[in-house]
């Protein structure tokens, strides 16, 4: 049985959490969720407001972390997943959230990231000379990690897969899910 590691925390977009752990438990997949500690944590919803320049925030669905990253061993996983939201901010600034992604890279396992999980990647210091995807506000912060953007809802760069935001899934599932199965 495949095993995935997803890194979750407090206001990760829901639809970016609960699907992926839906669709990994749907084909069989043992699935950790792993969180700064272990416990409750809450997502958020975003969506776009009439009147907003931006997204707005909502409260989403509270998720048990069955883990803390330190207790995760990455070597045990087969993949790794990354959502977006806001957590990713926070996420790349815990211990060992980074040497756990870089794990991943240096054993050229399978990852994707979607929207503001960028942050995470280039913090880890993955995505030079990779192209990838992610929300289209974080197009500078990809490029200043020596990566190149592309604004389309998936993108593959070897064991890389990237999307954009929540709309992207039934894309980045399709080849995500083909990789992990094959």
């Amino acid at each position: 049985m495949k095993k995935v590691l997803i890194l979750i925390g407090d206001a990760g977009e829901s639809l970016e959490v609960m699907y992926p752990l839906q669709r990994f438990l749907e084909a069989g997949f043992e699935v950790t969720l792993a969180a700064p500690k272990k416990g409750v944590v809450k997502t958020v919803v975003h969506d776009f407001e009439p009147g907003f320049g931006t997204y707005t925030e909502k409260p989403g669905y509270r998720v048990e972390a069955t883990a803390s990253f330190s207790e995760v061993n990455p070597a045990e996983y087969d993949a790794l997943y990354l959502p977006g939201g806001r957590a990713p901010e926070w996420i790349r600034n815990e211990p060992g959230a980074l040497e756990l992604v870089r794990h991943f890279f240096e054993t050229n396992k399978p990852v994707a990231g979607i929207c503001h999980a960028a942050l995470i990647l280039a913090a880890a210091g993955v995505l030079k000379g990779r192209t990838v995807t992610a929300y289209p506000a974080l197009k500078p912060d990809v490029e200043l990690a020596g990566a190149t953007f592309l604004d389309q809802p998936v993108v593959v760069d070897q064991n890389l897969y990237t999307a954009r935001a929540w709309p992207d899934h039934p894309d980045l599932f399709r080849a995500f899910m083909a990789r992990l199965s094959g």
